[in-house]
């Protein structure tokens, strides 16, 4: 008789605590590649408008301070690397935090408005995925330089590399840009996405990293923003973008199957974020929270990262209550459920 998988995720996430209490983390290192989702103040140091450095973002973190994660408080990517048994998280690769020792438990590459689409970071000015790849052959030369080629190869096979894309592509590009929509259907545009993750993860392995996690596409339709913007004022989720991210999904599921079946050695897993946080919309009461349809932070109708500001009116007291802080992004609450549900799907990256 077997266990039920949420005891069994239970049991599994017991095991970690109990060894990371004993000191060493469980993995090397932590890096981390994609957008806005896990963009930990990249963009600070861009000149970009998709910025979060600003209040209220961050009012809930250790600091209490802006840091340029869109979030009030932690990300999912934050909860992962405590998780893991970091005491620091992995700093953004363009601030001056990225140096020295800091550099040998993971940087963070991400940045706010990119994606699988070189030509969506380039519209926004934020860093796309090809060059985060570029900056991550930087870094690894600068530890091979700290500790030499051997401990290096180590710590680049034995580190989790995460990527979360895709949403940006669809929603602040594909969707409003009549010169791609009218090019490509959104199956045709979804191959283009695959075909640079595909590059991605080819990439990066061919560096010498085996563990790779990928992140889903949530159901983009049900953003705050999207449904204000692509709702035709009703006030629900918006299923063809629905449909469009879980056709993506499932590209994004047998795409990584093949990519294992090609590459001798890779740990390759693709979190499913789409149902928990579908779940979250859904039944928000059954996941402790109050409010799924509107943003803590915002106006009510287009909230994007600039009209989530020191002046934004409504903004709620209780962050803990909502799914969002703003229209794209999941409170630090949700991300923390989300961050649970990567750790129980992750566990082949540690073992």
């Amino acid at each position: 008789m077997g266990f039920p998988s949420c005891v069994m995720g239970s049991i599994v996430v017991v095991a970690m605590f109990l060894s990371v209490a004993h000191g060493d983390p469980l993995v090397p290192a932590l890096c981390i590649f994609g957008d806005s989702v896990v963009d930990a103040g990249n963009n600070n140091n861009l000149n970009t408008l998709v910025k979060a450095n600003f209040p209220p973002y961050g009012r809930d973190f250790v600091t209490h301070k802006p840091t340029g994660r869109f979030c009030n408080g932690k990300l999912a990517t934050d909860f992962t690397a405590e998780y893991l048994g970091f005491t620091s998280y992995p700093p953004p690769y363009l601030s001056q935090d990225a140096k020295g020792n800091s550099l040998l438990t993971g940087v963070n590459f991400a940045s706010a408005a990119s994606g699988y689409y070189d030509r969506t970071a380039q519209l926004y000015r934020s860093i796309s995925l090809s060059q985060q790849v570029a900056y991550y052959k930087e870094y690894q030369s600068k530890v091979v330089r700290m500790v030499g080629r051997d401990r290096a190869n180590a710590i680049f096979s034995g580190a989790i590399h995460l990527l979360s894309a895709g949403s940006s592509d669809f929603i602040q590009n594909y969707y409003i840009n009549p010169f791609l929509n009218r090019a490509y259907s959104p199956d045709q545009f979804s191959d283009i996405l695959i075909r640079s993750y595909t590059t991605f993860v080819q990439n990066l392995y061919g560096l010498g990293v085996r563990k790779i996690g990928v992140t889903n596409l949530p159901p983009t339709g049900c953003l705050p923003a999207a449904i204000t913007l692509f709702g035709s004022g009703i006030n629900q989720c918006v299923p063809r973008l629905n449909g469009d991210a879980f056709s993506f999904n499932n590209k994004l599921n047998s795409t990584s199957q093949d990519l294992v079946s090609k590459l001798p050695g890779l740990k390759l897993v693709v979190f499913d974020i789409y149902q928990p946080l579908m779940d979250m919309i859904t039944k928000p009461t059954d996941n402790g929270f109050f409010e799924s349809r509107r943003a803590c932070c915002g106006t009510g109708t287009i909230e994007t990262s600039l009209l989530c500001n020191s002046r934004s009116i409504g903004t709620c007291s209780n962050a803990t209550e909502y799914v969002f802080w703003d229209g794209f992004h999941p409170s630090e609450a949700a991300n923390q459920v989300l961050a649970q549900d990567l750790l129980e799907q992750g566990f082949d990256l540690i073992s």
